[in-house]
């Protein structure tokens, strides 16, 4: 009989407890939710069925003034630069100690059902660091191009930025997103499980055309990237996506880059895994492919069951979460009109469709793409129902422009088994409970 196993870790929603993501929670089998009437869970799609708001008259708060009604507010020049409010100070990213024995060496997770749309703020961009952050003064930085040129060259930022810019909207998701769910639910929020994504607007310069003030030789084929942090980060990247739509970028939703997102600059490598988006870019040596059997046999492959590997992994494939209801974002107004939200993205373009169930599987509703569909990009979804209060089995699957369909856990593991920590792009469940809490389940 089909079940949902209950091998998973809680993370709390409260700051306190998202720092302790080992406690573990009971799971219930699919029998029992199905039996519970999990099918008709959902209710009917809303219909131009309106939020039923409180009458006016007995709501004190829209009634009586308010401290903030009463008293004047701090002047244009007590916040020079903008912070969110006090109220949305969990709104943050997090880490989970465990899986790194240093964060100087690691990673924390976008707070994905927190946010909306597809842009996501600079300050809640996911971190990956090798060597921690690199604090580069922007005029002593120089980025290098050399190898098999015609003309080896060194450019200052004020040199780079002369050239044409372009304004790009890209995802970032490094390759060990959703890694820890390979053998089973283990993260009870999608901030832990698909955070390490993210989605801005890169502003730079297309590196072809660095690459073709140096002259690159006949030769060379590939191209080495290297970073200026102290684990000297490295990276190659095929001659023809380096000429294709590769950037190299200075500043994210209109501002210069963080520091820990590579600032004064970073590679930026559309629809590719994270790890070659090398920040603080300092150095590109173009080399021929005898050059990058010796430098690059080891990277960009996944093991497979029989001992095999995949290689050249490079392209994230197409996948989707939905971000809320979700175990952070669990229900709390109780039974009526609801809006299921999520993110959906392809490696190789725009997302086509987008597919809820909240059944398991057994059934499937095309939810709402809205916003702009930008390839390369994050996209938004919704699909507004009226819950009646019965348990659900949400998921969410993405079909992207050319076809490709979201493969479903067990698929995925049936074609590469369980010992991959990268590449997951399998469909994910949320097991929303009649009280509106949320957890990470599977369903077989």
């Amino acid at each position: 009989m089909s079940s949902v196993t209950g091998r998973k870790k809680l993370l709390s929603q409260s700051a306190d407890s998202a720092a302790n993501p080992a406690a573990a929670v009971a799971s219930p089998s699919r029998r029992q939710l199905l039996g519970a009437g999990l099918a008709a869970g959902a209710g009917a799609a809303l219909s131009g069925l309106a939020a039923r708001p409180a009458a006016a008259a007995g709501d004190p708060v829209i009634t009586e003034i308010q401290d903030w009604n009463r008293y004047l507010g701090d002047g244009v020049d007590a916040r020079p630069y903008g912070m969110p409010s006090p109220y949305e100070e969990q709104v943050v990213r997090r880490n989970v100690p465990w899986l790194t024995a240093d964060p100087v060496s690691s990673i924390n997770f976008t707070p994905l059902h927190e946010l909306d749309g597809i842009i996501t703020p600079n300050g809640l961009c996911f971190e990956r660091h090798h060597a921690g952050i690199a604090e580069v003064d922007p005029a002593k930085h120089r980025l290098m191009i050399e190898g098999l040129v015609d003309k080896p060259l060194v450019f200052t930022m004020e040199d780079i930025k002369r050239f044409p810019r372009e304004n790009r909207a890209y995802f970032l998701e490094c390759a060990a997103n959703s890694g820890m769910e390979w053998r089973g639910a283990q993260l009870n929020g999608c901030q832990f499980t698909h955070g390490m994504v993210h989605c801005v607007v890169y502003t730079g310069v297309r590196l072809r055309y660095l690459l073709e003030e140096a002259g690159v030789k006949t030769n060379g084929k590939w191209l080495l990237a290297e970073g200026a942090d102290a684990s000297a980060m490295t990276r190659s990247i095929p001659m023809e996506k380096a000429l294709d739509d590769c950037m190299v970028a200075f500043k994210m939703n209109g501002e210069a880059l963080r520091p820990e997102q590579g600032y004064p600059l970073r590679l930026v490598v559309p629809g590719w895994e994270g790890n070659m988006w090398v920040k603080w870019l300092r150095r590109l040596e173009v080399g021929d492919m005898a050059w990058h059997q010796r430098e690059e046999t080891s990277k960009y492959t996944d093991l497979l069951a029989d001992g095999k590997a995949r290689r050249f992994t490079w392209v994230m494939d197409v996948k989707s979460v939905i971000t809320s209801p979700s175990p952070q974002a669990p229900i709390t107004h109780g039974r009526g009109p609801l809006v299921i939200s999520g993110l959906a993205w392809s490696g190789s373009g725009t997302i086509k469709r987008v597919d809820v169930t909240t059944d398991g599987g057994r059934n499937w509703t095309t939810a709402r793409i809205d916003g702009p569909s930008l390839p390369k990009a994050l996209h938004r979804f919704y699909l507004d129902i009226d819950w009646d209060g019965s348990e659900l089995l949400l998921q969410s699957r993405a079909i992207d422009e050319n076809g490709v369909v979201q493969p479903t856990k067990d698929e995925l593991r049936l074609a590469r088994g369980e010992n991959s920590i990268y590449h997951n792009n399998g469909i994910q469940t949320w097991y929303v409970q009649a009280n509106g809490t949320v957890e990470n389940v599977e369903v077989s």
